[in-house]
């Protein structure tokens, strides 16, 4: 088994007091949430022993009874059956530290790992016309050049989303992209009430 550290940031709590986390490895039960502890550092930790080579699906459920995402979570998977989003992790193969030399068994990658790489390659694509200024011809425009889903568009620079926009003509040059990282931010923090009051500022996405 390996150690893995999950951690949420402190303003992530919002009105919460305390969070605990649950996923695949506690089977989702809440008699067996793990509690998160504060760090002077303002983030909410908790350590845990997963099997290697294994990939898990989990969220944080809050005191307040709003449940987040990892907001930086390896990937995230959607579930149709209730419109949400799960984080998602792949515990790394780690080798014994005597056993770090470059041989060939070494160099070789366990298949389950290999698979479960695989499995968390399928980034999860969200609806990217949440975000105000977006529609579906400017969504469809970000996916082709990799922005998929909330935590891609708020990781793009606005110099890449401009370039984006230019480059595929007047028509969507006008559009001005320097709000799309910040609500993109909160739609996957799911802080859809922040978001709500952010677009009501916003005219068209400026």
């Amino acid at each position: 088994m390996k150690d893995v550290v999950f951690s949420l940031p402190g303003e992530a709590l919002g009105t919460a007091n305390s969070a605990v986390l649950l996923g695949d490895f506690n089977n989702w039960d809440i008699d067996k949430a793990i509690a998160l502890k504060p760090h002077k550092d303002g983030t909410l930790k908790a350590k845990v022993k997963l099997e290697p080579g294994q990939t898990y699906e989990y969220r944080f459920l809050l005191s307040d009874g709003r449940w987040v995402n990892d907001w930086e979570a390896q990937g995230y998977v959607h579930k149709h059956h209730f419109g949400i989003d799960n984080s998602v992790i792949t515990v790394e193969a780690g080798l014994p530290a005597e056993k770090k030399t470059k041989t060939k068994a070494a160099d070789k990658a366990p298949k389950a790992a290999a698979r479960t790489a695989k499995k968390v390659a399928e980034v999860v694509k969200n609806d990217l016309t949440k975000i105000e200024g977006i529609g579906p011809a400017i969504a469809k425009l970000l996916e082709q050049e990799g922005i998929q889903n909330f935590k891609d568009l708020s990781k793009a620079t606005i110099k890449k989303l401009k370039g984006v926009l230019d480059a595929a003509g007047s028509k969507f040059a006008m559009h001005d992209p320097k709000s799309w990282p910040k609500q993109a931010k909160l739609a996957a923090a799911e802080k859809w009430e922040e978001l709500k009051a952010l677009q009501q500022e916003l005219l068209g996405g400026k």
